[in-house]
């Protein structure tokens, strides 16, 4: 287990909506760490503190009151269902750029929740 925050934040989301904004995002999506049906993106230190709510997506690390751990796989681990990486790291490939990761799980809500995140609030 690894705290959350020193050196990277944390988008978690499910695996039905994660999927869906990992398509999305294509080639710009930066490492993901999966966990039977929950996705994890590593994103820079407080770049999600004040995102608008989206229905099953949790930002965890800086600004949050309470402390956060997840865990983080070996880097040879690439398939699962258990903890492995779903983009493993790799050269240019650590963090996702937080903006877009937004839109892109936005987008993903829209698309597998039929919600829109303006009704959401």
């Amino acid at each position: 287990m690894v705290r959350v925050g020193p050196h990277w934040d944390v988008v978690r989301a499910p695996e039905a909506l994660g999927g869906r904004a990992l398509e999305l995002l294509g080639g710009a999506s930066g490492a993901v760490i999966a966990d039977y049906n929950l996705m994890y993106w590593l994103i820079r230190p407080g770049s999600a503190q004040y995102w608008r709510r989206i229905r099953q997506v949790q930002t965890l690390g800086t600004g949050r009151v309470e402390t956060s751990y997840i865990g983080v796989p070996p880097v040879d681990r690439t398939s699962g269902p258990y903890l492995h990486w779903r983009v493993p790291l790799g050269p240019g490939r650590y963090l996702t750029d937080a903006d877009r990761l937004r839109e892109a799980l936005a987008r993903a809500a829209v698309a597998e929740l039929g919600i829109d995140e303006e009704a959401d609030r």
